[in-house]
């Protein structure tokens, strides 16, 4: 990438610019760059299409215990009115700052590591489009500044949620991708906040629906993941990452995807009779539950291979949005 002449584009501090090679980081020349362009890779930095997906798995929390809670465990009734539009606001804003900073804190961590995987080594920082440490300072200002928000403007328990996600997936998942297959339910104790961030937002406490609603994307997270594990292998391999494919082989991993949509199916039905959905979203959770255990199943017989893998990948995204449009849908 060319960088543009002085007479018509500032210098930008600390952007790198240069074709990735191996090495140090600061072994390269700093150059300028024009904005608009490390402004897109500051937000690719974020990872935009995991956020937003996290930012509707949470919108879905707060519609839900919008309307369906009025008494929480501690037997206190909730006053949907007295909770104003930007308190949810602020809920939905921090959320979307802390998913963002957590990722682009990840990203810097794990720079090297995706110098060595296809489908990462384009990224910002291992292609030296950008230097590490404005990817950590991005990260720090968005992680605090969300944090802020989530305690100050929403509620302690929001905020105390919010920074266990951050921490636990920062400070704990990413550096046991390395060493032990363990960091797959490990990191998806972050990723299945988001729904939960919602839901105490609007009641400023967990009750039983809400946690379920942690349940469904804790359990719906492990069958998603480990499908990508199957049918990359050979990248997570190079880049020395312990995923259970590599590990315990294709058979085990198999078995594990099947049992873990068995409890996703059970947790996702039990919403109902906790009153946290209607008999329209029971009926579309036992059907899409239904197609996605079969698939998983299918995966049991011998021959199927990667092209499996790709299906249930694809059927976990279509899995979860359809059944939070039917939650959300089907009072």
């Amino acid at each position: 990438m060319s960088v543009e002449p002085a007479a018509e584009r500032a210098p930008v501090p600390y952007i790198r610019q240069a074709e990735p090679s191996e090495g140090d980081d600061c072994a390269l020349p700093t150059g300028a760059r024009p904005l608009l362009k490390v402004a897109a890779d500051l937000v690719s930095l974020t990872k935009p299409r995991i956020t937003r997906m996290v930012a509707a798995t949470m919108l879905g929390g707060m519609w839900v215990a919008s309307r369906y809670l009025g008494v929480g465990l501690g037997g206190q009734a909730v006053d949907r009115a007295a909770v104003p539009a930007t308190q949810l606001a602020l809920a939905l804003l921090g959320t979307v700052l802390v998913v963002s900073g957590a990722n682009v804190l990840n990203m810097y961590i794990e720079r090297d590591t995706d110098r060595l995987m296809e489908r990462t080594r384009s990224r910002p920082l291992p292609a030296r489009r950008l230097a590490p440490e404005v990817a950590l300072w991005f990260g720090i200002a968005l992680s605090v500044t969300s944090l802020l928000l989530l305690f100050v403007g929403v509620n302690a328990v929001t905020g105390a949620l919010a920074a266990l996600a951050l921490l636990s997936y920062v400070l704990v998942y990413t550096p046991l991708k390395r060493r032990t297959t363990l960091s797959l339910p490990i990191g998806a104790i972050p990723g299945a906040i988001p729904p939960l961030l919602g839901w105490t937002s609007v009641t400023g406490q967990i009750d039983a629906p809400g946690f379920m609603l942690f349940a469904v994307m804790f359990l719906w997270q492990i069958p998603h993941f480990l499908a990508i594990a199957l049918f990359r292998q050979d990248e997570y391999r190079r880049a020395g990452l312990k995923v259970l494919p590599l590990e315990k082989g294709d058979r085990t991993t198999r078995l594990h995807i099947v049992g873990y949509l068995a409890l996703l199916v059970l947790a996702s039905v039990l919403l109902f009779p906790l009153g946290a959905a209607g008999p329209v979203y029971l009926g579309a959770a036992v059907l899409l539950g239904a197609a996605f255990f079969g698939l998983g199943v299918s995966g049991l017989r011998p021959g199927t291979g990667a092209p499996w893998a790709r299906r249930v990948f694809f059927a976990s995204m279509v899995y979860l949005v359809l059944l939070f449009a039917a939650l959300m849908i089907g009072a």
